[in-house]
C-alpha cells in the first residue's frame, strides 16, 4: 500500500529537502581536486546538524557514513574514505536528512575541474534531462509507467546503459517506502495511478557502457561491470 501524505506532512518534507539542498550546496562548493571523500562526509554531517536535522543514511542497514559519494565507475553507495578526488572525476553526491520525523533525499553529479571527454558531459546532462522528463509526468491520473517510460526513452535515444538493478522509491517517515519507481518500462506500473499526496524520489541511473553492475567487497559500493 502506498502511503499518502497530508499537506502538513509535505510541508515538513519541503523543509527537510531544503536542508538537503543546503548540504549539497556546501559539498559541491568544497569539492575540488585534492580533497578526500571523508572530508566531504565530515562537512555534510556538520552542516546538517547545524540546521537542526540528522543524517538519515548513517547507520541505515549498517551504512557507516552520512554521505554516499560515488566516483567514476561507481554507481551508488560509495563509502567516504581517504580517497582523494582528482581533476576530471565524475562525482555523485547523495544525501538524506531527517527533520521533524520526515526524510528529505536528493543527489547531484558533477565533474571536478575539466571533463576528460565530451561523453562525460553528455552523460550528466542527459541523465538530468531524464529526471526532468520523469518529473513532468508526475501528474494526478498518470501511471508510474509514464514516469519510467519518459526516463527510459532518454537512455534508449542516447544508447546509454540503463542501470536496472536500482529504482526510485517512495519517501516519507522512512527513507524507502512504496512505490518503487523503475527507470525502465515495466508494464506492472500501469496499474499504479498517481494520487495527490504520493511522495517519491525519481533516481535515473545511466552509464556510458553497460548498465550491468556488481557490488564491491565492502558490500555497499556498486560499480559498473565493465568499469
Amino acid at each position: 500500500m502506498i502511503p499518502l501524505k497530508t499537506k502538513e506532512q509535505i510541508e515538513i518534507m519541503d523543509e527537510a529537502n531544503y536542508i538537503v539542498h543546503k548540504v549539497l550546496n556546501e559539498i559541491e562548493f568544497h569539492i575540488s581536486s585534492g580533497i578526500t571523500t571523508q572530508e566531504l562526509d565530515n562537512l555534510a554531517e556538520i552542516t546538517v546538524l547545524r540546521y537542526g536535522a540528522k543524517p538519515v543514511f548513517k547507520g541505515y542497514k549498517g551504512f557507516p557514513s552520512s554521505l554516499c559519494i560515488s566516483i567514476n565507475e561507481e554507481v551508488v553507495h560509495g563509502i567516504p574514505s581517504s580517497r582523494i578526488i582528482k581533476n576530471g572525476d565524475i562525482v555523485s553526491i547523495d544525501f538524506g536528512a531527517i527533520y521533524k520525523g520526515f526524510v528529505g533525499d536528493a543527489a547531484r553529479t558533477i565533474i571536478v575541474g575539466d571533463a576528460k571527454n565530451i561523453n562525460d558531459i553528455k552523460l550528466i546532462n542527459e541523465t538530468k534531462r531524464a529526471l526532468e522528463n520523469g518529473i513532468e509526468q508526475m501528474v494526478v491520473g498518470n501511471c508510474l509507467y509514464d514516469i519510467s517510460r519518459a526516463i527510459n526513452e532518454v537512455a534508449v535515444l542516447n544508447k546509454f546503459g540503463n542501470v536496472l538493478n536500482f529504482t526510485g522509491h517512495g519517501v516519507g517517515a522512512n527513507l524507502h517506502e512504496e512505490p518503487k519507481v523503475f527507470n525502465y518500462v515495466n508494464l506492472q506500473e500501469t496499474n499504479t495511478h498517481l494520487q495527490e499526496g504520493i511522495v517519491f524520489a525519481i533516481e535515473p541511473m545511466f552509464a556510458l557502457g553497460s548498465g550491468d553492475t556488481k557490488t564491491l567487497n565492502n558490500r555497499w559500493t556498486v560499480v559498473t561491470s565493465d568499469g
